[in-house]
């Protein structure tokens, strides 16, 4: 999906079109025991200083992290009736707090994404040491609206070694009355140092019910046409991603989709003729939605590949694990230095033959 616009017109990175803000998102599907969880932790007074909300992408994790700034913001007694009377973590949109997170103007409270760079027209690939030390100044003032000072981080895959170290100096010594909310991707990779420090809540990919109404509502707020039957071919392709299901809404009957499932069904053998049609299609401006789709569709695979054959030894998963950091790789090159896609594409199908070859020689 693409990024979108906020308030002042710059994009923002941790914004995926048609999908509105997570911060202006009050509903949240299908993670109630995650919500619980924190809930329970907050009314108790044992609530942890720092939270590593992590699932894959598209699934709710960015919402619930919001939703639980914009509880303590506009709860921040946590003996209150209304915290102790609490179901869940639900927010009044006009209540002052939402209405400051909303338009970001909460004090107390710093997000920590990829900014934009207005110098190159491209969002910078990572969180610098710099943006943590700008975005987590506040922690070393008083608390401005009288609470909980509070950082989001969306997410901590994008946090370099610098910036990690950065940001963990902080967690270890917090400031009374600090809040920490990491959303990872990939927990897993975040340093061991900061995983130790942190309340780990993974969420699961979503079940259809949840995930049918996380995009119903969202296509609603973002006037996107969504007819039952669009809907619930756009969900059964999703796996369980919101985010993934609304850009096939957005994208209609893409050209990509189809012949990505049939190129990779078929490797190591390439039907070339196919994956230059795909090159094609991903490259220029216009073919921004149809280049997020080969890209899902290469993670996929190999995601795919790595849960089907589970029981398989270090050598033969290593192609797998070897050709997603490839990806992952050059995918952030790609957009450091403005590749051709074209080319890339290409790359990448080679690279994913080679993959499937290496790794039905090491079952051999």
């Amino acid at each position: 999906m693409g990024v979108k616009a906020g308030e002042d017109g710059l994009p923002e990175s941790d914004r995926f079109a048609p999908a509105p803000h997570p911060r202006d998102t009050f509903q949240l599907f299908g993670h109630e025991h995650a919500e619980s969880e924190f809930l329970e932790a907050y009314r108790a007074g044992r609530m942890p200083q720092a939270w590593i909300i992590g699932g894959p992408p598209g699934i709710g994790k960015a919402t619930l992290a919001w939703r639980m700034a914009r509880f303590v913001a506009a709860h921040p007694d946590s003996t209150a009736l209304a915290v102790q009377q609490a179901k869940n973590l639900a927010v009044d949109p006009r209540h002052p707090a939402a209405r400051k997170i909303s338009a970001l103007a909460y004090g107390d409270l710093a997000l920590l994404r990829r900014e934009w760079v207005e110098k190159n027209k491209k969002f910078a690939t990572r969180i610098t040491v710099d943006d943590v030390r700008r975005a987590l100044h506040k922690f070393e003032q008083a608390a401005g609206e009288g609470g909980w000072r509070m950082a989001l981080i969306d997410s901590a895959d994008d946090l370099n070694v610098s910036s990690a170290n950065a940001l963990l100096k902080l967690i270890e010594e917090p400031p009374p009355r600090s809040l920490f909310l990491l959303v990872a991707h990939q927990p897993g990779r975040l340093l061991p140092t900061i995983r130790s420090r942190c309340r780990m809540l993974m969420l699961q990919r979503l079940e259809p019910p949840a995930l049918s109404a996380a995009v119903r509502a969202a296509a609603d707020a973002a006037d996107l046409p969504a007819p039952g039957d669009a809907l619930g071919r756009a969900c059964a392709r999703a796996d369980g991603s919101a985010h993934e299901a609304l850009r096939l809404l957005a994208a209609g009957d893409g050209v990509v989709e189809g012949l990505m499932e049939q190129l990779l069904g078929k490797l190591p053998q390439i039907n070339w003729r196919s994956a230059y049609r795909i090159a094609d299609a991903v490259t220029g401006r216009e073919g921004e939605v149809e280049f997020d789709a080969f890209l899902r569709s290469c993670f996929d695979w190999l995601a795919a590949a790595l849960r089907r054959n589970p029981g398989l030894g270090p050598r033969a998963l290593a192609p797998y694990a070897e050709a997603w950091e490839f990806l992952e790789r050059e995918t952030r090159d790609l957009e450091i230095y403005n590749l051709d896609k074209r080319a890339f594409a290409i790359i990448v199908f080679s690279r994913l033959a080679d993959t499937e070859r290496a790794a039905r020689a090491a079952l051999a």
